[in-house]
């Protein structure tokens, strides 16, 4: 099976390593907004992904109807 890059070799130790340092960089009140905003940020992603989508098919749709 392959792995991307590095995700597949984390265990719960280092995840929680990587949780406390985020901790300790951001603080308890700061996490609650960041991530909102990645959250935000994620759908409007999605959004913008399903805008060009929908718009691809329907050239797709016009073009087939004029053929």
């Amino acid at each position: 099976m392959i792995t991307p890059l590095f995700f597949g070799h984390f265990g719960p130790t280092e995840i929680l390593i990587i949780a406390f340092v985020f901790l300790l960089l951001f603080g308890g009140k700061k996490i609650p907004e960041l991530m909102k905003g990645l959250g935000k940020g994620i759908k409007s992603f999605k959004q913008g992904i399903n805008g060009i989508e929908d718009e691809i098919n329907k050239e797709m749709n016009d073009n087939a109807s004029k053929s």
